[in-house]
């Protein structure tokens, strides 16, 4: 049986294979840059929305207890979030670029901050890692992105 560690280190890294292939996809065939870029987007907020869910079953736990969040704060959380995602798939695309490098940046501090009691410290690590490839990719699609329309 593979430990939850294991299986989560393994889930996380898989999941920066989209972002790294469209993004690489992005320099690679120019001819699909709008569709890529588009995919790139979608899979942002698939997986914000995503990570945003963890805090559901917290806050359940939670139940009359407030440290060090309120169950309240942290369902809130978790919709501001999950809803910041979905809006971001209607904003232009650089409005996207804002707010995905942002919202990844945003979860990883709320994380770190105030759910850091939650979490075992591998988990955090694991987060530090994926969020860093994350974001680094949202800024490479961003400099590609403003590079071709300063180009025109």
């Amino acid at each position: 049986m593979i430990a939850v560690a294991r299986l989560a280190i393994l889930v996380g890294i898989a999941g920066l294979i989209p972002f790294i292939g469209l993004l690489a996809g992005l320099f690679l065939l120019p001819q699909y840059s709008v569709a890529l870029l588009g995919y790139f987007y979608l899979y942002s907020a698939g997986i914000l929305a995503f990570m945003a869910g963890v805090y559901w079953p917290i806050a359940m736990q939670l139940d009359n207890c407030s440290y060090p969040l309120s169950p309240i704060v942290t369902m809130l959380l978790s919709q501001v979030f999950f809803v910041s995602a979905g809006l971001g798939l209607l904003l232009p695309v650089t409005g996207q670029i804002v707010l995905y490098t942002i919202a990844y940046l945003a979860l990883y501090m709320v994380d770190v901050r105030w759910m850091r009691v939650y979490w075992p410290a591998w988990y955090l690590r694991l987060r530090l890692l994926l969020t860093s490839v994350v974001v680094v990719c949202q800024l490479t699609a961003a400099a590609w992105f403003f590079l071709l329309h300063a180009a025109h």
